[in-house]
């Protein structure tokens, strides 16, 4: 199947770019002695999870116990859940999980780590815990300075195996001045929080942190030793405008049609709301839904259920209904939730055509 035979609207992945940006941070990972567990909350596809174990990730990263469940056919030794499990059934689920590979869970409450605990030893099992901790973002994590304190607390419940603190210093988004001074304090931070840890007893084996845009200075961050990356797989708009990659490292993009030319000045693509994330530029730039790769002159000004509202006025080009075009998504990871398969393409030609599998995973 060529290119122009997909239906549209389609997520279509350049494989010669996915495969070079999973190469390149393997790489990354290996020459800066920093273990790689890459969150799969952009792909969602165990083939992808696959592939980065194949290039050599200790694990895999997720939010939710329903993507922990999809990505166990990746064959993993080693999963993390990056988010809290609240809830029996939902620890129910994931103790079903843990006899099988390594399961460890970051925690940011005691009553989190005692259900765990109380799950663990149900099912006698024993399950690795990460402290979450705050280093400005302020979503959630112990602030530093309760950090011992936590701990030691955590470490009284049973079945619980202490395997280090996690962080995502999502704050850093764009690596200018501002930024880098940014990196530079959360290593001091992160240093401290370690000098503390430590001099408890409580030194931690893992210390895990990292996100896309500030992806490759984790090396800069001192006593780091591990990275949770998930959207350098495919990059998007927003790591394009933040100055983290460029758009040759772009590999996703949503293939549209044009179904009406009717407004003068206007385009209609057959992608609305349900096709592309409704979120902006994380700089703050009112810049649209997305980038018309080859018009970047035009403007995707609005989204309804299935329509996709392009301004063309400043284009030095007519567009005509049938055409095809793609567009560079904003938020990768919320456009593949949307979608139930991805197709993989190279030269213009369609390789593979791989599902989804953790869409809509969210329990």
């Amino acid at each position: 199947m060529k290119l122009s035979e997909i239906e549209t609207p389609a997520v279509v992945v350049d494989l010669d770019i996915m495969e070079r940006n999973l190469a390149h941070v393997a790489k990354y990972a290996q020459d800066h002695a920093l273990r790689l567990r890459p969150h799969t909350k952009t792909h969602k596809s165990p083939i992808i999870a696959r592939r980065q174990l194949d290039l050599g990730a200790v694990g895999l990263t997720v939010a939710k116990v329903g993507e922990a469940e999809v990505m166990m056919t990746a064959a993993p030794d080693d999963l993390l859940v990056a988010y809290p499990v609240i809830g029996h059934r939902k620890l129910e689920r994931l103790m079903a999980l843990a006899g099988n590979t390594r399961i460890t869970v970051a925690v940011d409450s005691v009553v989190a780590a005692h259900q765990l605990s109380d799950a663990a030893r149900e099912h006698r099992r024993e399950v690795g815990v990460l402290m979450e901790v705050d280093m400005g973002l302020k979503r959630v994590g112990v602030a530093p300075k309760d950090a011992v304190a936590f701990t030691r607390s955590v470490l009284r419940l049973p079945h619980l195996r202490y395997e280090g603190v996690a962080m995502y210093p999502g704050h850093i988004k764009m690596m200018d001045e501002t930024g880098m001074a940014a990196i530079r304090k959360l290593s001091g931070d992160v240093e401290s929080l370690v000098d503390d840890l430590t001099a408890a007893g409580l030194k931690p084996p893992i210390v895990s942190g990292g996100s896309t845009p500030a992806l490759y200075h984790s090396h800069h961050v001192a006593a780091l030793n591990e990275i949770r990356p998930g959207t350098y797989v495919f990059n998007d708009r927003n790591t394009l405008e933040l100055g983290s990659c460029a758009m040759k490292d772009c590999a996703a993009t949503v293939l549209c049609t044009v179904v009406s030319t009717a407004q003068p000045g206007q385009i209609i693509l057959d992608g609305g709301s349900k096709t592309f994330s409704s979120d902006r530029l994380a700089t703050g730039a009112d810049a649209g839904f997305g980038e018309l790769i080859d018009a970047p002159e035009a403007i995707f000004t609005k989204l309804m259920e299935e329509h996709g509202f392009v301004d063309v006025h400043r284009c030095h080009r007519k567009f005509e209904v049938g055409e095809q075009v793609r567009v560079l998504m904003n938020h990768v990871c919320v456009v593949m939730n949307l979608h139930e398969q991805v197709y993989g393409v190279r030269n213009g030609v369609v390789e593979e055509v791989w599902k989804v599998e953790a869409r809509g995973k969210l329990q």
